[in-house]
């Protein structure tokens, strides 16, 4: 299990991570437009990919560390994408972070997810502040961002390595008391 139950919102569900989700998650987040905007996702991405970041997510859950949804369009629960925090206990923050998948661009359902993972986080696990990062040059992520109530703090110059060449990323933070 990756997550500790679903949270609904007006036209998604997000859910645990499950096994059975393996084959779509390999067919969403293996497009290479996923990968070139995401630190972590490679490309291509296998089946042993997807498996190795259930058991990753599993672990992260257990330790307190981690809470991993995935992003089903309701009622038809087809999955179109995965969100989650990565959790730092001792100073109740959390990285934010997500996918879409393509067909699924444009709906608003990064918006509608990250507004709902936000409130668990910080309803739920008493997180003090999330924050989140995008690649420089990707719009639409800073948008999602902001629309969740997220302020852009800063750029890191060169932060991350994808595919032989350092990208900059872009901060963004909010604080309980700004959500709420």
């Amino acid at each position: 299990m990756t997550a500790p139950h679903e949270l609904k919102t007006a036209r998604l569900l997000l859910r645990p991570l499950e096994q059975t989700d393996i084959p779509a998650i390999v067919r969403l987040a293996g497009a290479r437009e996923i990968a070139s905007m995401t630190a972590n996702i490679p490309h291509p991405y296998t089946e042993q990919d997807a498996r190795d970041f259930l058991s990753r997510a599993s672990e992260e859950f257990r330790a307190g560390r981690s809470v991993s949804f995935a992003i089903c369009v309701s009622p038809a629960r087809e999955l179109c994408g995965g969100m989650g925090l990565n959790i730092t206990p001792a100073h109740r923050h959390a990285e934010l972070g997500y996918w879409i998948g393509v067909p699924f661009w444009k709906n608003g359902y990064a918006t509608e997810a990250g507004r709902a993972v936000a409130a668990f986080g910080f309803e739920t696990l008493a997180l003090h502040r999330i924050y989140a990062f995008h690649f420089a040059g990707n719009a639409a992520s800073g948008r999602v961002l902001e629309k969740i109530g997220m302020s852009r703090e800063g750029r890191s110059r060169e932060h991350v390595k994808k595919w032989d060449r350092f990208i900059d990323l872009e901060n963004y933070g909010l604080l309980k008391s700004e959500f709420l």
